[in-house]
């Protein structure tokens, strides 16, 4: 579900196909894993080719044209990635800085071959660097490195300070002891630089401590302080930016995640409230016919009350006038 998330939010308008079909059918096969797998085999085979050009000249100079022919194909293969990506995302492919790396080095593959950009063709190696765009875990620490160079350049430049020190008292101390080594300035800003690297140091300090045996504090004091403590500053700040950059990546595929959710139980939300509603209407539809029900089953024993007592008024209205008719000394039948 992340990858669908990340697939949708790389297109143009949020990766919407706005009903083009073609755009569509770019996003899903971009968005496969097959092509992406693909994609990684191909940049690895031409690796591999243009190594093999190297021995053009030499044992494989039958395989000359067989070689062109596979370059030709790997460029058109790389172009027809490429305009995948463009029909996919839209106007989106240009917003990844990623995606115009591929395009430069992709392009420079189309240059003329005259001599006046022969330089721009040997840079064809270039194209084993799109494993960087392609793979994501190198992608993420590139993009680490990069966002660690403000930190790391603070950091540098304070070890720059160190060794400049360093060498200006070298050269002040050893001058005369050591000229090879310390001869001036420049000279033994090299020498700081080789003993930073721990590189055979031994070799540049013992002969100045057989002339001055305190000069055994001055290497130790410097290679600690610069080989192990300021590199592993620089290391530091490399692997701070790294975990940065990893958290930040889980908190983008977090966060689209659940705007995925949000909007399944949003949807769903929805649903149950036009349920709630038709049943809702429903409900008082039931309860207009019971009230009426119940006014006309309440309704009924009036109206026949009402009926009978209409029709006892009745008969008493039609008794009335035959016993007036009847005389006084007749009585009513036993």
């Amino acid at each position: 579900m992340r990858s669908a998330a990340r697939s949708a939010s790389a297109g143009d308008d949020g990766g919407r196909t706005g009903g083009n079909p073609l755009r569509g059918w770019a996003q899903s096969v971009v968005g496969t894993r097959w092509f992406q797998t693909a994609i990684v085999g191909l940049i690895l085979l031409n690796a591999g080719t243009l190594g093999l050009e190297t021995y053009v000249d030499g044992p494989l100079a039958g395989a000359a044209g067989l070689l062109y022919a596979a370059e030709v194909c790997f460029v058109t293969a790389f172009a027809a990635e490429l305009a995948l990506k463009v029909a996919a995302y839209g106007r989106g492919f240009f917003r990844d800085p990623w995606n115009w790396f591929d395009m430069v080095v992709v392009g420079i593959a189309v240059v003329p071959a005259s001599s006046g950009f022969s330089v721009l063709r040997m840079l064809r190696i270039l194209r084993i660097l799109r494993l960087v765009s392609v793979v994501p875990q190198m992608r993420t620490i590139v993009t680490a490195l990069f966002r660690s160079v403000p930190g790391m350049g603070t950091v540098i430049g304070l070890l720059l300070i160190i060794v400049y020190t360093a060498a200006v008292l070298g050269e002040r101390l050893f001058h005369d002891i050591d000229p090879e080594h310390f001869g001036d300035l420049g000279t033994t800003l090299y020498t700081m630089f080789v003993l930073l690297t721990t590189e055979d140091w031994p070799e540049v300090a013992q002969p100045v401590m057989e002339g001055h045996p305190m000069a055994s504090l001055f290497f130790i004091g410097y290679i600690v302080l610069t080989a192990f403590i300021m590199l592993n500053l620089v290391i530091g700040v490399i692997v701070t930016a790294l975990e940065q950059e990893v958290n930040a990546e889980r908190w983008q595929e977090d966060q689209e995640l659940e705007l995925v959710q949000h909007q399944s139980v949003m949807r769903r939300l929805e649903e149950l409230t036009e349920q709630v509603s038709r049943l809702s209407e429903q409900v008082r539809s039931l309860g207009a016919v019971g009230e009426a029900e119940g006014r006309e089953a309440e309704a009924a024993p009036a109206e026949r009350e009402a009926a009978e007592a209409g029709a006892g008024h009745t008969a008493a209205a039609d008794s009335g006038p035959a016993a007036s008719n009847r005389r006084p000394d007749q009585s009513p039948a036993m």
